[in-house]
């Protein structure tokens, strides 16, 4: 049914929505067989020399032979992309070509895992397979059909679609409810993108606070239901529209047991804030793989505190400056650097403490300081950690 749905053609081994659900777990089951073999290798291995080796250095030999494939703690990136195609806004889209050549480099260097699997590991604090990538799109374009999902589906990569109930069917360039049931029943997961991709933070000054929060709330449980009602399936996943969001939404999250992403940059692990989780944008100006190459191998920035709580800003400049703690020795903050508008801005450590400032004007709409820094034991590898911030305009809106 689904392949009836696809208006470009495609190759011929993509015949059945069953076919492309079992190599999907076919390759998924061989990745995580091959992690288990190398574990149990690594004991047979050694076992042998156990009288004559120091219990610590066997330790050592058998951790390091596992590092290449689980992560001690789970860590992961998650990719954002938004339309596939090279006929949509260049600002969020990718051309098929190189979106193909994004997974082609991932089936070779990552492990892609399903959404699902990041979020457990990070709330459950269990492993993860090293450079773990999770990938999700927003808006449930038509072109993620047609152009994506072949790709996709040839290479058996899970994938989760964040999607407007009201817009499907409806809005150009939309999914039909017909072809989201189909693909669903491939195996791709749709979750909440509110109902009609609002911007959520509009109306909070003029409303006032619980007002505001209850209007949209009715908004994104209604999304949900939608979803739901459809496809019998209900994450409590939500995607922000547009990355914007407050620490009274976050909260409200919280409460109500969902768990939010937003389009803020960084890797996610145990200390990720789970209503703001970062992800990734992929398409547009950020598509170029030989940049995306380090943003997907980064390390979750262990933040365990920020003094900078809610990133809503009731005015355009910083009154003061912001620190992170952080929490672990491999981050090289000796060498950490951060950036605003794309240049560095001045930084400061006292112990494990970061503190950065922006000097300049915030725009209106939506802006980030990003901080990397080295990891200590993992050559190549950065840690990463993105500080949004999200201006009204004059009227308390925010703009597209």
């Amino acid at each position: 049914m689904l392949l009836n749905l696809i208006r470009h053609s495609m190759d011929d081994d993509m015949k059945t929505s069953n076919v492309v659900h079992n190599r999907t777990m076919k390759r998924t089951n061989v990745k995580y067989l091959a992690i288990m073999f190398m574990g149990v290798f690594s004991v047979l291995f050694f076992a042998p020399a156990l009288s004559a080796t120091p219990a610590a250095d066997i330790n050592n030999r058998v951790e390091a032979s596992s590092d290449s494939t689980l992560s001690t703690t789970p860590n992961a990136a998650i990719l954002l992309y938004h339309h596939v195609s090279s006929s949509t806004p260049a600002s969020t889209s990718i051309s098929p070509e190189t979106f193909k050549s994004h997974m082609e480099y991932l089936e070779t260097h990552h492990t892609v895992v399903p959404l699902q699997d990041v979020v457990s590991a990070i709330q459950n604090n269990t492993t993860l397979p090293e450079k773990a990538v999770a990938i999700t799109f927003d808006d449930g374009y038509a072109n993620i059909l047609d152009n994506a999902h072949p790709i996709l589906a040839e290479m058996g990569f899970p994938y989760t679609v964040f999607i407007n109930p009201n817009e499907i069917g409806v809005g150009p360039q939309q999914l039909t409810w017909e072809q989201v049931v189909a693909m669903h029943n491939d195996g791709v997961v749709f979750a909440n993108h509110t109902l009609d991709h609002l911007h959520m933070l509009n109306g909070e000054q003029e409303m006032g606070e619980r007002a505001w929060l209850n209007t949209v709330w009715q908004n994104v449980e209604s999304a949900e239901q939608k979803i739901a009602d459809r496809l019998d399936i209900s994450l409590k996943y939500l995607a922000y529209p547009f990355g914007e969001y407050n620490t009274a939404l976050a909260n409200k999250l919280k409460a109500e047991g969902y768990v939010g992403f937003g389009q803020h940059s960084g890797a996610v692990g145990p200390n990720s804030d789970m209503q703001a989780l970062p992800r990734f944008p992929a398409a547009g100006p950020y598509a170029n793989l030989a940049t995306l190459k380090t943003k997907l191998s980064s390390l979750a920035m262990p933040v365990t505190h920020t003094t900078h709580q809610n990133p809503r800003m009731t005015q355009r400049k910083l009154t003061s400056p912001i620190s992170l703690t952080i929490d672990s020795d491999d981050v090289r903050l000796s060498q950490v650097n951060c950036f605003f508008s794309g240049k560095p801005i001045e930084t400061n450590i006292e112990g494990n403490v970061l503190t950065f400032s922006v000097n300049e004007m915030l725009p209106v709409g939506r802006s980030r300081v990003n901080c990397t820094a080295p990891s200590n034991t993992q050559a190549g590898r950065y840690y990463w950690y993105s500080t949004p911030f999200f201006v009204a305009d004059e009227k308390g809106n925010y703009p597209d």
